[in-house]
């Protein structure tokens, strides 16, 4: 099992994780030092997580706690949701696809295409991950005003 993940492929998605919540949400957000995560659970109140296929095969989630996940959602909905929900989670769900979609087409452009499946959404703290079950889970914790959120990526063949 390989420890590290070349950076041609986590760039994007960090550069993605940034730019959409700046854009989407109006919150800046601070990426902090990677991790593996060896326990393989979620470490946020809601976590999207979307299989990816192509250059190689992959799972990239998104997991947040739930002060910052209202946040996001309040800013983009211009709403004042108290309590993760429905909507709530179809909004992970959403993230999760435009930050696979801003990094993959990224990606693209240096010959690594993916194509990605329908984002799954898990809630609570501690639940299983499916992510690729021979990778690493690389964890990239971002910080930022209302509290922390993780980009997890385990990739095959790395």
């Amino acid at each position: 099992m390989a420890e590290q993940y070349n950076v041609e492929f986590i760039n994007p998605v960090l550069n993605a994780v940034q730019s959409v919540l700046s854009s989407m949400a109006n919150i800046e957000v601070v990426p902090g030092k990677p991790y593996l995560n060896k326990k393989r659970t979620s470490v946020g109140d809601i976590t999207g997580l979307l299989e990816i296929d192509g250059y190689s095969k992959g799972v990239l989630s998104l997991s947040l706690g739930k002060d910052v996940i209202l946040s996001i959602v309040n800013n983009m909905l211009f709403e004042n949701y108290t309590e993760l929900n429905d909507d709530i989670a179809d909004a992970v769900g959403e993230l999760t696809n435009m930050i696979s979609g801003q990094a993959r087409k990224e990606l693209a452009e240096s010959g690594m295409v993916f194509k990605a499946k329908t984002p799954r959404v898990v809630q609570g703290k501690g639940r299983k991950l499916d992510h690729i079950p021979s990778s690493p889970i690389l964890s990239v914790p971002f910080s930022c005003a209302k509290g922390k959120l993780v980009v997890e990526i385990s990739i095959a063949g790395q």
